[in-house]
């Protein structure tokens, strides 16, 4: 029942979209780039030791394939995963490449909840903006709104897949250090391109800065 926490945040997610816009909301903005620093903070102080700590050979080769993969999946995406939507709106096709990017992403994200209450915690507050934004794009577009709930039970869906997957297979540790390793080159890339991008021109203000500071320290102390 915990694992179900992001397809709660998806809802969430959707509620906020219906009174905010999320991209020209400063409350959002700031919860933005909350979620950032905690997601990175958690990867840093949690996943990151634990995969080097496993022993295996090449995970430092699977975070930089991570990595790539988001940056690929972002190619299909157009950004969403860090707060950016810039599909066209006045589209009347369901986009099914968006679909597939959020939902792998989703799905990978989901496999190494089971071992961390922290990154289960950063993984929910970083999909709320995520689910925000991409609420706000369906249904401001001209996609059936049947289809709009679809897509976001589908990818609401995916991240608790990816624990169920994870607790109910056995898989061996090699394997779960190396798409541990995986998921932390994609946390990496979104995280670090969320801070990078907190603010117009690249630079924080007094506000953002303290947000940021607090995701740290809350990831830290936790």
């Amino acid at each position: 029942m915990l694992y179900m926490l992001p397809l709660l945040a998806v809802v969430i997610g959707y509620v906020i979209s219906l009174f905010l816009k999320p991209s020209s909301s400063t409350g959002f903005q700031l919860l933005l780039s909350f979620s950032g620093a905690f997601l990175l903070s958690v990867t840093v102080f949690e996943m990151l030791p634990e995969v080097y700590e496993s022993g295996f050979d090449k995970v430092g080769l699977f975070i930089m394939a991570g990595l790539l993969l988001q940056i690929f999946l972002e190619f299909l995406s157009k950004g969403v995963e860090h707060g950016h939507m810039h599909h066209g709106e006045n589209s009347v096709k369901f986009p099914y490449l968006l679909l597939l990017s959020l939902s792998l992403h989703a799905l990978l994200e989901g496999f190494p909840l089971n071992q961390s209450s922290d990154l289960l915690h950063g993984v929910v507050i970083h999909k709320i903006p995520v689910a925000a934004i991409l609420a706000a794009f369906l249904f401001h577009s001209k996609i059936a709104k049947f289809k709009a709930f679809l897509f976001l039970a589908i990818f609401g869906l995916m991240t608790p897949l990816g624990s169920w997957i994870h607790a109910n297979f056995m898989l061996s540790e090699e394997y779960s250090a190396y798409i541990n390793a995986v998921v932390i080159g994609i946390f990496l890339h979104v995280s670090t391109t969320i801070l990078f991008e907190a603010s117009k021109n690249h630079s924080f203000n007094a506000t953002k800065l303290a947000v940021v500071i607090s995701g740290i320290l809350l990831a830290y102390f936790l």
